[in-house]
């Protein structure tokens, strides 16, 4: 199939992309800057804010997975008016498969950005397209960034009775991928991680694979979303779940290779693994969000 990836270059399309190329799918991936096409992705020029390019974008493509988000004019700007275009053009282009990335609690909490999820999933649902929409927990990536920026404090602010369920974004993109082989669900699932931690568990454990030292003091986190979070309304029991746990993330076991695998995988000097510039797990990918800030020039 060909598949659209909107997203590519964030924290999920970076392993979506190559776990399709994998599966021998043809993959267009959107990009708001220029990017040359090389290996197996092809990269469009489009804009999910103003719609410009999206219509070649969705030309003759029998899948999009739409995981863009957030963007420099907010969220609601990619989430909201961006899928209403990506919608308009799809249907225009013949009625593709749409499979969106969403939260979980985006149908219980109606504050912040999962307001914006939620009515993103609404235009999904109401679009008349074959649709799927995955809601995923938090991402280990996406955590451990997160708790980086405050890598150089003294002290660091927990509160002990948030839960939370991170899930392996390769696991993620595991789940699309056979979402995607399944066709339309026409339905709203879920993915989680495979254990729910407190927010000290989840601290600790970090500062251990980080090696360093730091205090936690005690704290209540304020907000309606956070407040959602604490009544556990960002968990989720569906299954099938991830299998990594944060800690498998944060310490992931050695790769011990047989003498026998290691002779019968050793790259030649013509094969993809020496030559990185070919290879489309390295082309992939950066950025948080999945949706680029425009470039001059």
């Amino acid at each position: 199939m060909r598949i659209l990836v909107t997203g590519a270059t964030g924290t999920l399309g970076g392993a979506l992309v190559p776990a399709l190329l994998r599966s021998g799918h043809r993959v267009r991936a959107l990009s708001r800057t220029k990017r040359e096409s090389r290996g197996n992705v092809e990269w469009m020029w489009g804009d999910l804010v103003s719609g410009n390019g999206l219509a070649e974008a969705v030309r003759d493509v029998d899948v999009i997975a739409h995981l863009a988000t957030g963007g420099r004019k907010g969220r609601g700007a990619v989430d909201v008016t961006g899928t209403r275009k990506l919608v308009a053009a799809a249907r225009q282009a013949g009625y593709p498969h749409l499979l969106y990335t969403s939260c979980v609690g985006a149908d219980s909490v109606a504050s912040g950005h999962l307001r914006h999820k939620l009515e993103a999933e609404r235009l999904v649902s109401e679009s008349e397209l074959g649709w799927t929409i995955l809601r995923s927990t938090h991402f280990h990536q996406a955590l451990d960034r997160r708790l980086s920026d405050f890598e150089s404090l003294p002290v660091l602010a927990v509160d002990r009775s948030m839960p939370w369920q991170p899930v392996h974004t390769g696991e993620v993109a595991a789940r699309l991928n056979e979402l995607i082989a399944a066709g339309p669900a026409m339905d709203e699932l879920e993915y989680g991680g495979p254990q729910v931690l407190n927010t000290e568990e989840l601290v600790r454990t970090w500062l251990e694979a980080k090696g360093l030292h730091r205090p936690c003091l005690p704290v209540r986190f304020p907000g309606s979303v956070y407040a959602a979070q604490r009544a556990g309304e960002l968990l989720t029991d569906a299954e099938p779940k991830g299998r990594i746990t944060w800690h498998d993330h944060l310490f992931p076991p050695p790769v011990e290779l047989s003498d026998d695998f290691a002779s019968e995988h050793t790259a030649s000097p013509t094969s993809p693994a020496n030559q990185p510039e070919q290879d489309p797990d390295l082309h992939v990918y950066g950025g948080d969000e999945g949706y680029e800030r425009p470039t001059r020039g």
